[in-house]
């Protein structure tokens, strides 16, 4: 549908208001929250047992699910590392920040694979950190950085210790401290929870404090993980996970389908030693006294097939570029003591771009105005009713990765590729759930798909 002027203006200035509006009763019933945000590296949602899986031992995540509220319907707008990881920290998506792809030394472009370096405007994008040290937080990061400038990542962290580009050791690596090149003994995961529990044990009730924990797993390689995580899935089957023997059109990390089970106990392996990795870093938190004032978040950078739909990895997968669920869809859990209801579960569609406008809200912090097309989910966790005159929350969600685009609503999935050159895909999810029936050409879906299709034009003008 076409949205007039005062329509769209309406659905930017309503969030808007709604954020100071809560950000003024935030600080009046105490002190702002702390905010720990965890990233994990290739995570789908699919992978946790509290989104459903049954081989998959996740325990520690599943326990933070259930402390707070669980978006059931979480998505990417890139399902690529890099482009994804630059919209999380920007709110902005990649035609508007300029990161389309993951970052590489040697980047491939036939099939299109990896992007080199950030544009240079990219160093003044205004991310969360920028807004929160300017706000008064204390900010840091530990783990991979993969925006660019991964010594120094600059943006308002005081405390870093991070990867550097290309670096995919999980035994002895070396890392950023500050600015520093060190080289670590042990575990990476093990290394990076002791780095962020550093930080921790600096902070205290006086000011609040932003820390990005980003971990490598369940990235590949599937070597280098503690061998106990190996022998707890030395004879699972995984029966139930879906996976299918190879597709014609698989591309990226398609040597893994050689050996499906034997690499899906190797990637559960490296996602139970992330679970384990979340529990001590909670407990941390526990141990200082700071849990109890502390908004975590924990979601993955996208997601990850792992044998579904014959295919390996993610967005690049497959050639043409997919937009499986599988590859879009992560984890969002979001808990605050005594704010947030436990045991809760939201259906609503959310975003990357939407993180950054719910940390600034739960922060006080102004929104920058930068073209943001996301907005504030932190009224969806807190279980508050909506305002007479808020906007409905949007219905449908919006991914692009070079070609290809995406657009999604609670039944339906557009997938848009070279302009509407093709090959394009719908698909009716409710009753075909894992994605095997195009509709795209079936007449009983033509208003569903020119629908979604003007919804997409619309997100792409507002994004441009």
């Amino acid at each position: 549908m076409a949205f007039t002027r005062r329509q769209v203006l309406g659905t930017v200035t309503a969030p808007l208001a709604a954020a100071s509006l809560l950000a003024q009763k935030n600080a009046a019933a105490g002190p702002r929250p702390n905010i720990v945000l965890i990233l994990a590296d290739d995570l789908a949602a699919w992978m946790l047992g509290c989104h459903g899986n049954k081989e998959i031992r996740t325990p520690n995540i599943d326990a933070l699910g259930r402390a707070g509220a669980r978006f059931q319907s979480a998505f990417v707008a890139t399902p690529i590392c890099s482009a994804s990881r630059a919209t999380l920290m920007t709110g902005r998506v990649p035609r508007q920040h300029g990161i389309h792809d993951f970052l590489t030394p040697s980047p491939v472009e036939k099939p299109p694979q990896g992007q080199k370096e950030p544009p240079a405007a990219f160093a003044n994008e205004t991310m969360i950190s920028d807004v929160l040290a300017g706000a008064g937080y204390r900010c840091g990061y530990v783990g991979k950085w993969h925006l660019g400038n991964d010594q120094k990542p600059g943006h308002g962290f005081e405390y870093t210790y991070t990867m550097l580009g290309g670096s995919r050791s999980y035994t002895d690596p070396e890392m950023s401290l500050n600015g520093q090149m060190v080289q670590e003994k042990g575990y990476l995961a093990d290394l990076m929870t002791r780095r962020a529990s550093e930080f921790l044990e600096k902070q205290d009730a006086s000011k609040p404090f932003f820390l990005t924990v980003g971990y490598l797993n369940p990235h590949t390689p599937y070597e280098g993980h503690p061998q106990k995580y190996y022998d707890m899935y030395a004879q699972t089957k995984f029966d139930t996970v879906g996976w299918e023997p190879a597709a014609p059109n698989a591309l990226r990390e398609k040597g893994m389908l050689k050996d499906i089970v034997g690499n899906l106990r190797r990637a559960a392996a490296a996602t139970t030693a992330l679970d384990d990795q979340v529990g001590v870093l909670l407990k941390k938190l526990q141990e200082r006294g700071l849990r109890d004032n502390t908004i975590v978040i924990f979601t993955g950078d996208n997601g990850y097939l792992l044998g579904r739909h014959g295919l390996w990895s993610k967005g690049l997968a497959s050639d043409p570029i997919n937009m499986y669920d599988e590859v879009v869809q992560v984890p969002m859990l979001v808990s605050w003591f005594g704010k947030i209801p436990v045991e809760s579960v939201r259906n609503e569609l959310v975003s990357f771009y939407d993180v950054l406008p719910t940390v600034c809200e739960a922060a006080g912090a102004t929104i920058p105005g930068r073209g943001l097309c996301g907005r504030s989910f932190l009224p969806l966790a807190l279980n508050r009713p909506q305002g007479k005159k808020d906007a409905p929350w949007p219905s449908t969600v919006f991914a692009h990765f070079r070609n290809t685009e995406m657009a999604r609503d609670s039944r339906f999935k557009l997938v848009w590729r070279n302009n509407g050159e093709g090959p394009n895909e719908l698909f009716d999810l409710r009753g075909d759930p894992r994605e095997k029936t195009n509709q795209i050409e079936n007449p009983q879906y033509l208003t569903v798909r020119d629908r979604l299709r003007k919804e997409l034009d619309g997100w792409r003008s507002r994004t441009s």
